[in-house]
């Protein structure tokens, strides 16, 4: 396997006003170092509770928020240092499905003309090739030809998830970054346009950056997954052992809280898990583990020190106690 994306202690901080008139500025610290690596062809999910840092670690990594430190290489090239005009001629091989496919979409635009934009934008094979390529996208996705002059607010929130995907794979993209692409949708619609990415997934070699808060959500289309708490990651892993062995409380947690595990009991699911308090402010984030004041198994030391990663079960772990 060849890596496509690998990020190198990317960090992302937010500039937030003064205390009082002569008091220091103060930083939001939204992503804090994190390093992943998404091999070609495979799918990296991201998760953790809202707040966590996913999104914002997903939309730095590719350049539409600014990170303040870190690396961010994609086939060898670092996307931090680009200029924007070579950045806007990577575009086509990153693209983005968003979350909420009721505002992602022109509602004065024809799904058709949706879909064609991005090949118009980058100047794509011609205005022939271009249609062409709009309905062979349409086919692939599972709409009809028929319905390439309809406006948005004609399809129902599923289909216009799939035009969203078709305008996403219109420019041939390397890797699609996933937003909480179910999220917004109705659960048995969710499972069809999982199935959808799980099969183009493999048809076209793509990788995929997903994003979710839902673990069980991620097990039907990502290889491997990176759960995140407090702008940094805590566990990273093939999704296989990461169900099968949790090793991080946090992860636990997050699996215990999965909606899609919880329904069926199926494999991955445990029993609920009480967490007392709410997650520290990232404004002024602790010394010591971030889970530390949530986790029934936290002693002295991981209110010291961060821990650092560690291999358990398969799995990459910062925990001082984990398992």
């Amino acid at each position: 396997m060849t890596v496509l994306l690998k990020a190198n202690d990317l960090t992302v901080r937010f500039t937030l006003g003064k205390k009082g008139l002569f008091g220091a500025r103060q930083y939001l610290e939204a992503v804090r170092s994190v390093s992943f690596t998404l091999e070609r062809g495979r799918a990296l999910g991201i998760v953790g509770e809202s707040g966590s840092g996913k999104t914002t670690t997903a939309m730095a990594a590719i350049r539409l928020t600014e990170a303040a430190g870190g690396q961010v290489l994609f086939e060898g090239e670092d996307l931090l240092t680009l200029s924007d005009e070579a950045m806007r001629q990577r575009r086509r091989d990153i693209q983005l499905i968003f979350q909420d496919p009721y505002s992602s979409l022109n509602p004065r635009a024809r799904v058709a003309d949706i879909v064609r934009e991005p090949m118009d934008l980058m100047e794509i094979g011609t205005p022939a090739e271009r249609d062409a390529r709009v309905r062979e996208l349409f086919k692939l996705v599972g709409l009809r030809p028929d319905q390439l002059n309809l406006f948005p607010h004609q399809f129902s929130g599923g289909q216009r998830q799939r035009i969203s995907i078709a305008r996403a794979l219109s420019t041939n993209p390397k890797l699609l970054v996933c937003d909480e692409p179910v999220s917004a949708l109705d659960v048995a619609i969710q499972a069809q346009i999982l199935n959808l990415l799980a099969r183009l997934k493999d048809e076209l070699g793509l990788s995929y950056l997903f994003i979710s808060h839902d673990l069980g959500v991620v097990r039907h289309v990502c290889d491997d997954v990176a759960v995140m708490y407090l702008g940094k990651i805590v566990e990273h892993g093939p999704v296989e052992a990461l169900f099968e062995a949790p090793q991080h409380p946090y992860t636990r947690a997050l699996l215990a809280a999965a909606p899609s595990l919880a329904r069926r009991k199926s494999k991955g699911y445990v029993r609920p898990m009480k967490l007392s308090g709410d997650p520290p402010s990232p404004i002024n984030p602790p010394k010591g583990c971030a889970f530390a004041e949530r986790c029934p198994k936290a002693q002295n030391i991981c209110r010291q020190s961060p821990p650092e990663a560690r291999e358990a079960q398969g799995l990459h772990v910062a925990c001082y106690f984990p398992g």
